[in-house]
């Protein structure tokens, strides 16, 4: 069965050194990763187009409707992808003998999706919070301040790029695995 490994990730006739684990266990849980990483990916990205969508309304309504899907869909899909992500990305290499802090692309990898996951944490679920929040105080009190939930959704969308861009960034990294 055609193959890698870590030095050469070209494929080769041999088969890829797994110890005593079969080749399919290694693709299977490559499968994994590589589908926890669409559904943690498309999640972000979908967040910030439907919210995009919304914010075009101006209704708040909407909008608390929109940030609550959002912080649940998080919930459901972006912090198990993250758990799945982490899980299948360090049982793959542990399979495929790849030394994890000792391979540049993959070193620069996790710190890429470190930084993702901090400035989600740190940055972008507090903001999804806050807009929801005052969206949800829109509709009960029946003024919208526009302008003050725009700049905090401006500020939310900016730090969800990033959060978006660094794993892009992981993902081309594992995918191109560039000698560093």
């Amino acid at each position: 069965m055609p193959s890698f490994s870590a030095a050469n990730p070209r494929r080769s006739n041999s088969s890829l050194d797994t110890g005593a684990q079969p080749m399919h266990v290694y693709l299977l849980v490559k499968l994994l990763h590589i589908a926890a990483v669409i559904a943690f990916l498309g999640n972000i990205a979908t967040g910030l187009f439907w919210h995009a969508h919304a914010a075009r309304t101006r209704d708040p309504m909407l909008l608390g409707a929109i940030l609550e899907g959002i912080i649940r869909s998080d919930r459901i899909f972006t912090v198990p992808g993250v758990i799945a992500i982490v899980a299948t990305g360090i049982a793959a290499a542990i399979l495929g003998n790849i030394p994890i802090l000792r391979t540049g692309w993959m070193l620069l990898a996790i710190v890429l999706f470190s930084v993702s996951g901090l400035i989600f944490a740190l940055r972008v679920a507090p903001l999804q919070r806050q807009l929801r929040a005052f969206a949800n105080a829109a509709v009960q009190s029946g003024k919208f301040d526009y302008a003050g939930y725009h700049a905090r959704a401006v500020r939310w969308e900016l730090w969800g790029g990033v959060a978006l861009l660094a794993p892009l960034g992981a993902l081309v990294l594992m995918v191109l695995k560039p000698s560093l």
